[in-house]
Order: structure tokens, then C-alpha cells, then sequence
């Protein structure tokens, strides 16, 4: 993809511009308006009219937008929210493919980097639950659970004893409590309010999706250099 070193930095600005003022939404309010992806995804496609290879950016931007339909549909499905779809269709139009890594990136690196950082959510809430159990804590007090079961409520969530920002992942069966690992609609469900009760953290995947992208731009995607594609 030819375009000049000013347009370059400009796009990656307002990429990064763009995804900072989103991020900072997500996490004050847990909600993004949609003009902001408009505005930005707007100003994005203007800078096709000052590209010196038009058409071959034109091409380049529609195959970046493969990733359009994909992010609907997962925000249909549940596992994020709107505002992350429109997110990743407004980087497709902003900065199609932008990178400075030299390594191969695709319309999926944004998300295939954010979906590998999902993991440190994970390993969070393990390190967490694991210093809750050095201190002596009874996490799983009142339940009648396998030990595989505990294991890997250990690592999906935490008990809470003033939840925020996150969905109960226990029920009650006759007298005694037990993990719901069920799914959690994004969007749809509400956040737990119960006090000291086990919940898998609502995390602001639009966090994870800039973290993503910033990988794509310094290292490429994390996948493909993994499997030693990285050209």
C-alpha cells in the first residue's frame, strides 16, 4: 500500500486518537456514542481524496472492511458490544492494514491480537483468587463444587464483595451454592449488585481491541508470527 508519510501518520493519529477518546467512554460510562466512530471512520475515508494511488487504497480500504460483517455478527451473538464492532469498522476505513512492523498484518489483526490479550483478564483474576487463598480467605465458602470446577472459576472470575462492573456467575440449588458458568450477553445482561458473590468481570473489550491494534502496528499479528508468517 503506497501513500505518502504524512497521510501515513495521519491516519495512525486518528486511529489512536480516535480509540483513546473510545476507550476513555467505555471505561467513565460503559458507553460509547456512535458519532464518534462516524466522525473518525469520516475523516478517514476523506484521506482517500489526498492518496497518490487512489485506487489501489480504495481496494485496499473494501478488503479491510471484510472485517465489517464478521464484527456484527459477533456483536449480534453476545460476545462484545456495539461499540466494539463500529470500533473495528471505523479502523478498517481509518487505517486499512496500517502497520510499521514490516510483518504481515490483516483485516483480522485487530481482533485476533485483542482475542490473544483476553487471556490477561484471566490470569488476573487467577492471580487474584490466589492471594485471596494465601490470606486465608474461604472464596468458595457455602459451595458444593468439583475441585476442576473451582479451578476454572478460579480464572473466568472472583468473589466480589461490592461488585461494580460484572455478571454473577453462581446460583443456589436447594441449600448449597454452585458455579453458573453460562453465557453472558454483552449488552443485554445486566451487572450484578448482589454484595460477596462470585462474578466474571465485564471487561471493556474495546480495551482489549486497542491493545490490539497498537500490536499491529509495532509488531504485526501475533498469529501469523507465531506460526512463522512474517512477510
Amino acid at each position: 500500500m503506497e501513500t505518502v508519510p504524512e497521510l501515513f501518520l495521519i491516519r495512525i493519529g486518528l486511529a489512536l486518537g480516535m480509540l483513546a477518546i473510545g476507550g476513555f467512554f467505555d471505561i467513565w460510562k460503559r458507553e460509547v456514542h456512535d458519532y464518534l466512530w462516524i466522525i473518525f471512520g469520516v475523516a478517514g475515508a476523506a484521506l482517500l481524496i489526498f492518496e497518490p494511488s487512489q485506487t489501489e487504497m480504495i481496494f485496499t480500504t473494501l478488503f479491510a472492511l471484510i472485517i465489517a460483517p464478521i464484527s456484527v455478527i459477533i456483536w449480534r451473538m453476545g460476545l462484545f458490544g456495539g461499540a466494539d464492532a463500529f470500533a473495528l469498522i471505523a479502523l478498517a476505513v481509518i487505517a486499512p492494514q496500517i502497520t510499521v512492523s514490516g510483518n504481515t498484518v490483516t483485516p483480522f489483526t485487530t481482533l485476533s491480537n485483542a482475542a490473544v490479550l483476553f487471556v490477561i483478564p484471566l490470569l488476573i483474576n487467577a492471580i487474584r483468587n490466589t492471594i485471596s487463598k494465601i490470606k486465608g480467605e474461604n472464596i468458595f465458602e457455602g459451595f458444593e463444587e468439583s475441585t476442576s470446577k473451582k479451578i476454572l472459576a478460579s480464572f473466568i472470575g472472583y468473589r466480589a464483595k461490592n461488585p461494580k462492573h460484572g455478571f454473577s456467575i453462581e446460583k443456589i440449588e436447594g441449600s448449597v451454592k454452585k458455579i453458573a458458568l453460562s453465557f453472558h450477553h454483552a449488552e443485554k445482561e445486566e451487572f450484578s449488585t448482589k454484595p460477596n458473590t462470585w462474578v466474571t468481570p465485564g471487561i471493556p473489550y474495546l480495551l482489549l481491541i486497542i491493545g490490539g491494534f497498537l500490536i499491529q502496528l509495532i509488531h504485526g499479528d501475533m498469529i501469523l508470527i507465531w506460526m512463522g508468517i512474517n512477510s
